[in-house]
């Protein structure tokens, strides 16, 4: 049946509607012509120089985009730069803002203090910017159309590279040190599109580069130092101001802790330290894994350009952060395959009671073999065989240990070879942290709770078995390599560098800096 409607439907002319979006499209887009236009009104009422006002923005945004794309290979981040301004429109708005506001003068004077943090001013072109800035503020100084276009995509493109270059050091360091380190896996914030926009979008440019300077209270102290020339006892000056100029790098790096509570592990330091609202609530001796520079025979002053590859031993304990989810009392080990390859198999070889005396149980095929010592160890299969000790006391994790996700398989664990933590030198694990006072981070963690009464009472077993325990809050962990910084009096405190780690950063921060020692100005002199 064919349907109909009580009235007609009267087509009416579209022409009402079209003619206002096209009036709305050509005010928005006048308005944004206008807007660009500026420029010709700006640098002429400024100058006098007839030829600024035969500036047109659309032939600027052509050689803008020419001069992009050519110079590309010079910019850090030229992907997020060209980006921006594509999106903007090719509008130098740098450029107008700091002509007419004086914000030129204000980063220059910015980018020539560089050498307070330890950088040189010369990675911000400050001479190439001040040269292209003069030529604009003279009524003579360009001298043709070209020019003009030129020359300001250029001095566009130089302040904004310069600017993202100086903010990204100064907040987030000028290494990335997942770049340089292997055995680095610590939560690192970098540079992105959004702190790029952001630098480029500040248009309160005094008030914007306050911000971004480091204003850690251990960055000051240090900072301090490096620019008075501070000696660190047991150092030269040249490797005092090497130490210094390396640790404010470490300092500016985002990888510090947020949480009000946390563990805090510093290896070169071989101490632990629970960490409470700002302050230490426990402190702790702890062993680290062994290192490479142990006899400290490479130093940032004796060193190599060989140096600046990083080569760990594989025993070195890694830097990085996780959060403490439980914990085995009585632990049973399961020996890694290198530890079972290189060190089990071969003292079973020369005692058949060897693993009978460590209570170390072996398995094939998930199988428990009953009778390990009837196997010849000096020809056996490496791969057919695990090793697991039991709990007892001689068991190499001791009554506890403390687990937290992470890829290198280590752990803070008690001991039973307690005569490490008299030594100065503590670096003797296989990568995993023991700790001095166990029962002590147990208390700090889990608090006097029915937890806790367990490990305590499972800790002092005579018939150890393993046990699980859930921490119910979890508490985030930190294990850093941090070999410079001030006490909480404001002495500066120094540890050798056991891992070599600092010779490592000094390098690639060294060639970064075309090996050029930054000039340090005195205090007095700013």
């Amino acid at each position: 049946m064919k349907m109909k409607f009580p009235y007609s439907i009267v087509k009416r002319p579209a022409y009402p509607v079209f003619i206002l979006l096209l009036c709305l499209l050509t005010t928005t887009f006048q308005s944004c012509k206008k807007k660009r236009s500026d420029m010709a009104n700006i640098l002429f009422k400024r100058t006098q120089n007839i030829v600024f006002k035969q500036l047109d923005p659309d032939d600027f945004a052509v050689v803008f985009k020419h001069v992009l794309d050519s110079d590309k290979a010079n910019l850090t981040n030229p992907v997020r730069i060209k980006t921006y301004y594509v999106n903007n429109d090719y509008d130098p708005a740098l450029f107008l803002a700091y002509f007419q506001n004086g914000d030129f003068k204000t980063m220059l004077d910015y980018f020539d203090k560089a050498d307070e943090h330890g950088l040189d001013s010369n990675m911000f072109q400050p001479q190439q910017i001040r040269a292209l800035a003069s030529k604009f503020y003279s009524k003579n100084g360009i001298k043709t159309l070209d020019e003009a276009y030129h020359d300001m995509a250029q001095l566009e493109l130089l302040t904004a590279n310069s600017l993202i270059n100086y903010t990204n050091y100064l907040k987030f360091g000028l290494i990335n040190p997942k770049r340089i380190y292997s055995r680095y896996f610590m939560a690192t914030k970098r540079p992105d599109s959004t702190s790029i926009k952001q630098v480029l979008q500040a248009r309160n440019l005094k008030i914007y580069l306050d911000t971004i300077q480091p204003n850690d209270p251990q960055y000051k102290i240090l900072q301090k130092a490096y620019l008075s020339g501070t000696v660190i006892p047991g150092l030269s000056k040249d490797e005092s101001q090497r130490l210094l100029l390396i640790s404010m790098e470490r300092l500016r790096w985002q990888n510090k802790p947020t949480e009000v509570k946390y563990v805090l592990v510093n290896i070169p330091d071989f101490k632990l330290d629970v960490m409470d609202s700002g302050k230490s609530v426990l402190n702790m001796k702890v062993c680290v894994g062994q290192g490479r520079n142990m006899d400290n025979a490479k130093t940032l002053i004796h060193f190599d350009d060989t140096d600046r590859y990083d080569k760990p031993n594989p025993h070195e304990t890694p830097m990085l952060n996780s959060v403490i989810h439980s914990v085995q009392v009585n632990p049973v080990w399961n020996i890694p395959e290198s530890i079972a390859n290189k060190e089990i198999m071969v003292e079973a070889a020369k005692d058949p009671y060897y693993l009978a005396n460590k209570n170390i149980d072996v398995y094939k095929n998930g199988d428990k073999i009953p009778d390990p010592e009837t196997i010849d160890w000096s020809t056996a299969n490496k791969s057919d065989f695990e090793f697991k000790q039991k709990p007892g006391a001689d068991n190499s994790l001791g009554k506890i240990k403390f687990l937290f996700n992470n890829h290198s398989n280590v752990y803070l664990h008690d001991t039973p070879a307690k005569s490490a933590f008299y030594k100065a030198m503590r670096a003797v694990s296989h990568g995993c942290v023991r700790l001095g006072n166990p029962e002590g981070l147990a208390l700090a963690l889990f608090g006097q709770s029915d937890e806790y009464n367990t490990i305590d009472e499972d800790m002092k077993s005579d018939n150890p078995a393993p046990t699980d325990i859930d921490l119910p809050n979890k508490t985030a962990v930190y294990i850093t390599y941090t070999t410079c910084w001030a006490d909480s009096t404001g002495v500066i405190q120094y540890r050798p560098d056991v891992y070599g780690l600092d010779i490592v950063l000094y390098a690639h921060m060294a060639k970064i800096l075309d090996n050029v020692k930054p000039n340090v100005p005195t205090l007095a002199a700013r």
